[in-house]
């Protein structure tokens, strides 16, 4: 499985981060770590939402969908 995710920051719940993994608890520890430039500074983190898809075509397209600057507002109220 391939999942996308949404992480928001546990000190600052303002902040969040979309990716996309195949391993989200290797993934979260890798971000709680510091390992990740774009969030190092705005942790720890949690999973706001974690969802799985078959392929890694179908997580790429719609991590791409929730990064789209239209599709954040909608993250942020579904999610």
């Amino acid at each position: 499985m391939h999942y996308a995710y949404i992480l928001e920051s546990v000190a600052d719940p303002s902040h969040h981060y979309t990716g996309r993994t195949d391993d989200p608890e290797e993934r979260l520890r890798r971000h709680n770590a510091g390992h990740v430039s774009h969030t190092a500074k705005f942790g720890p983190w949690r999973f706001r939402v974690v969802i799985g898809f078959p392929t890694r075509e179908q997580v790429t397209t719609f991590e791409s969908y929730l990064k789209s600057h239209s599709e954040r507002a909608f993250a942020s109220k579904h999610f």
